[in-house]
């Protein structure tokens, strides 16, 4: 639910619907509210880094200027992440994808502080991003980091990685590119693990059914590290597209 306090303007920054699809959603718009300093990132950011679904089918090229490696990455949080991995590689464009608009606001202002060009930002549905946004073979990386559990087995139908959910990710992957998940539950890596390895086009970048070593590009986050502070464990998984 939306904060009634929070101005029309800011409930959505694509101003429409953050779904266009009906049943099942992986998510729940908690919005809440943005704080200051993130209202004034998005006021002064958003017609710069923001994508939204009424631009139809992107090409990356025209977005960013160039062609780069490119990266998605789906739920972003606060954006903390996302901004030292942008920071970190230059080199490399990447689009980001978040519902909670003060993630979004969060980014934005990280992207100002660090002086960011090679970001952008969708606050929509991933759904509709991959549908309606991303030509097919464009992305050299996917990532989905610390998605929602859904720990109680009766919602285990809303975890978002579901056999379907990553066909249509491998048709927007390039051949050889790559889907990095991580997840702090363990019966939920165990279920990823059980879709990715029999998911057609995917092969394990490591043994079949072996979980892969965090890689030194995935930042570790602050609810990561007092995770492992208390002893949680925390399961990377590197599938690349065959064909």
């Amino acid at each position: 639910m939306t904060d009634q306090n929070e101005p029309q303007d800011k409930q959505e920054a694509s101003e429409s619907p953050v779904t266009t699809r009906r049943g099942v959603r992986s998510f729940v718009l908690r919005q809440g509210r943005m704080t200051e300093g993130q209202k004034k990132a998005f006021d002064r950011g958003w017609a710069k880094y923001g994508l939204s679904r009424e631009d139809g089918m992107i090409d990356p090229r025209e977005v960013f200027g160039r062609d780069a490696m490119l990266n998605l990455e789906i739920g972003f949080g606060m954006g903390q992440s996302l901004a030292e991995m942008a920071e970190a590689a230059p080199e490399q464009d990447f689009i980001g994808v978040e519902v909670h608009l003060p993630g979004v606001g969060a980014l934005l202002k990280e992207i100002e502080d660090r002086g960011l060009e090679n970001v952008r930002i969708y606050n929509i549905d991933a759904n509709d991003v991959i549908d309606l946004c991303l030509p097919d073979a464009c992305l050299d990386r996917v990532m989905v980091f610390f998605p929602d559990p859904w720990p109680k087995k009766k919602h285990h139908k809303r975890r978002l990685i579901q056999p379907e959910f990553v066909q249509r990710l491998r048709h927007k992957l390039r051949v050889g590119g790559i889907l990095h998940l991580a997840t702090d539950w363990e019966n939920y890596a165990e279920h990823m693990m059980e879709v990715m390895s029999e998911s057609e086009g995917f092969a394990n970048a490591k043994q079949p059914g072996e979980f892969s070593p965090r890689p030194d590009d995935r930042p570790i986050t602050k609810f990561e590290k007092r995770g492992e502070r208390l002893g949680h464990g925390v399961w990377d998984l590197l599938f690349h597209r065959t064909n």
